[in-house]
């Protein structure tokens, strides 16, 4: 199993002889028969233990356990107590992810501290095997079917090429001890169900199993990087990044065929799931407006674009936000959600010319009442447009502008004692423009 490991170590590419290593012991057989056989090839190696308080006294005794065997061994010994449970609860995560998250978090902070180039864990055949069908059967994509992959980054699985059978027969050949954890025997997890009920019925069926789907695996891994090499081809066509925003060109994504796993494979890291990005497939060729949310991000269809930012919360019908900023008589600049907003006032001359910039208003004075407010809009706001005799709404003003919903969430209006001013950048009312009888103007400008 030596030369096994060893061989593994240079098709893979996992690291060199001179590095140091970082090995994750929990105290059961996988990573204790790691460390043997890490002792027997002369690696530099030391434990990292963690203690996430989940089993009581049975969790004491796994780290007093480790610490003995990395004394045994004369390696280093690195170790942490986790209040798993309190975490977990507090950031609203399964125990299994808290853990997850507070033991990677800790082995980068370990192996940044003590310069372990990696960090070794004890994955083996049949966990990547239980990997493959958990992914499965949660629809991850062609990502999930690859298994366990052999390198991450700083992380490395030595003991990809081994069964679980070949490590139990390795640790009873030479007489290793390690710890039993009883949580392995619950089917409480979805992991243990696959390990206990799933493979043995495919065993049965196929005696070969776990060669076959390591096969398989190693197939698809080959045919994802061609299918990553395509998605890649055609990313910087389809999505663009502007203002933080994420842009994806629907007529470009129409040219990929087909445009659903194109579109998968740019949605899914933003926490769209296979049901979300079905629905948004179909939304393509409906009108504009439509809006989807995962558990981070909101996407908008726009014309020819799907918008992608991070509101994290769907606002509830009627209680969305305006933010109010006001403007004192002689103030001379406001800013307002990075917008700039320059204000002057002077008498009225023959040789005046009115500034026609939709980015310009020019307002008779005297028609205003101080403090003015700026705010965002709301529906069912009103006003007169400049050069009209009529009122309009301002949802109607936006639809014939032909404004996306991302750009009609940005606009702000100028008021005077609750009416509508100027909608900045867009258009001013005809209430409050400058007349042959204006003494005073009051100029705003964006700039």
């Amino acid at each position: 199993m030596l030369n096994l490991l060893t061989s593994y170590i240079q098709k893979e590419k996992l690291f060199s002889k001179s590095d140091k290593i970082l090995i994750t012991v929990s105290g059961g057989i996988d990573s204790v028969v790691l460390c043997e056989l890490f002792r027997k090839a002369k690696f530099n190696f030391g434990i990292a233990h963690c203690n996430f308080k989940l089993r009581q006294k049975e969790s004491d005794e796994d780290e007093q356990f480790a610490e003995a065997l990395a004394e045994k061994l004369n390696v280093p010994f690195h170790t942490i107590n986790f209040n798993t449970s309190t975490f977990a609860k507090k950031n609203k995560l399964s125990v299994q992810v808290a853990a997850r998250q507070l033991r990677y978090e800790w082995f980068e902070q370990i192996s940044e501290q003590f310069k372990y180039k990696y960090i070794a864990t004890a994955h083996h055949a049949d966990d990547s095997a239980e990997t493959f069908f958990i992914n499965l059967l949660r629809g991850t994509g062609i990502a999930g079917l690859h298994g366990i992959l052999p390198k991450q980054g700083k992380i490395i699985r030595p003991l990809l090429f081994a069964t679980k059978n070949d490590i139990i027969e390795f640790a009873k050949e030479n007489k290793i001890k390690y710890r039993e954890d009883s949580s392995n025997a619950s089917d409480k997890y979805l992991r243990n169900k696959i390990r206990h009920h799933l493979i043995p019925a495919l065993k049965d069926i196929n005696p070969n199993f776990q060669s076959t789907i390591a096969e398989s695996i190693n197939h698809l891994r080959e045919v994802e990087s061609i299918y990553r090499k395509s998605i890649n081809k055609k990313r910087k066509s389809i999505l663009k990044e502007k203002d933080g925003k994420i842009l994806i060109s629907i007529s470009e994504l129409n040219k990929a065929k087909p445009p659903a796993p194109y579109l998968f494979e740019y949605l899914n890291p933003f926490g769209f799931n296979s049901s979300a990005i079905e629905n948004i497939l179909k939304s393509l060729d409906q009108s504009s407006g439509k809006q989807f949310f995962s558990g981070t991000h909101r996407l908008v269809k726009d014309r020819d674009l799907l918008i992608i930012d991070t509101r994290i919360k769907k606002p509830e019908a009627g209680k969305e936000k305006t933010k109010n900023h006001f403007i004192k008589k002689n103030q001379k600049e406001l800013i307002v959600d990075g917008m700039k907003l320059n204000f002057k006032s002077f008498a009225k001359t023959s040789s005046y010319n009115l500034n026609t910039n939709n980015t310009a208003a020019n307002i008779d004075f005297d028609k205003l009442k101080f403090p003015l407010e700026i705010r965002t809009w709301q529906k069912g706001d009103v006003f007169y447009p400049l050069g009209m005799k009529g009122k309009k709404k301002l949802s109607d003003l936006f639809t014939d502008k032909k404004l996306s919903l991302d750009k009609k969430e940005q606009v702000q209006i100028l008021t005077s004692a609750g009416k509508i001013v100027w909608v900045i950048g867009i258009r001013m009312d005809e209430r409050f423009k400058v007349a042959a009888d204006t003494k005073k103007i009051y100029f705003a400008e964006q700039v």
